[in-house]
């Protein structure tokens, strides 16, 4: 082999396998050639289950807002916390048994249930121990927003969406968007249950990811993105990237046969 063939393989061997494709970067990609299109998906969410950690907001409402003025917290602990950090001191978090501790009920066990179940739970409470039912109260229980983490190819850290359900494109937006070099066909989630923790595995560069039973995240789930191996080869992954590359490789390449061949 003549060293100019020798060159145009190199070449287009470097070129070929270090170029990431397209479609190893674009998200929700649809079969065929489409200008516009619907579609139709039916979800069957499970209703979100309360875990260990997880962080309620409670409130309780009624004619006479005095009577349940120790109910709803106004941050004394600071005053002057906002936001998450108000959150932090006025809400109501599940501990290692499950439970989270609410005035004059005391100890209320929350693990497993649902967050309109835990309402129904503490209504009936209040009613039975401390309320009549002329003081017509409203009971409201919500999740203190949706957390997760993202580590890998992704923005890292613990990420917070004051939402009632969020996508797994919308958790990714959030932590600002997967690299270049990140793998978005095998994004890994590892999600918490009662009985410990399970890893799922969702395909976002396909439209099928909005039919997965991952497509919404979970509060505490742990989202990985794993390296490209273009990563691991230290090459770039745009044809002018690779060029620049791949014409170093060459350079050193016919130096080093112009050495050994005088």
């Amino acid at each position: 082999m003549s060293i100019r063939q020798l060159i145009i393989v190199v070449s287009v061997l470097l070129f070929v396998s270090s170029c990431v494709p397209t479609k190893r970067l674009m998200y929700l990609q649809e079969d065929g050639d489409m200008i516009d299109s619907s579609m139709t998906v039916e979800r069957i969410q499970k209703p979100y289950r309360i875990q260990v950690n997880d962080l309620l907001s409670i409130r309780v409402k009624a004619i006479d807002q005095d009577v349940v003025g120790m109910f709803n917290p106004i941050g004394e602990q600071n005053p002057n916390a906002t936001g998450e950090e108000r959150l932090y001191y006025d809400g109501f978090l599940v501990d290692a048994h499950g439970n989270i501790r609410v005035p004059t009920l005391g100890e209320v066990n929350v693990l497993g249930y649902t967050v309109e179940e835990v309402r129904e739970k503490i209504e009936k409470a209040l009613l039975k121990n401390y309320f009549t039912e002329q003081a017509n109260i409203f009971v409201t229980v919500k999740l203190a927003g949706i957390r997760y983490t993202t580590i890998g190819e992704i923005g890292s850290g613990s990420q917070v969406i004051y939402k009632e359900q969020v996508t797994i494109m919308e958790a990714v937006a959030n932590a600002g968007d997967i690299s270049e070099f990140g793998d978005r066909t095998d994004v890994v989630i590892v999600r918490q249950y009662p009985g410990g923790e399970k890893r799922h595995h969702i395909d976002l560069t396909t439209i099928d990811a909005m039919r997965s039973p991952y497509y919404y995240i979970q509060p505490n789930d742990l989202i990985i993105v794993n390296p490209l191996p273009q990563k691991a080869w230290g090459i770039g992954t745009t044809g002018l990237s690779n060029f620049q590359t791949a014409a170093s490789v060459l350079a050193l390449v016919i130096s080093s046969i112009l050495i050994f061949t005088r």
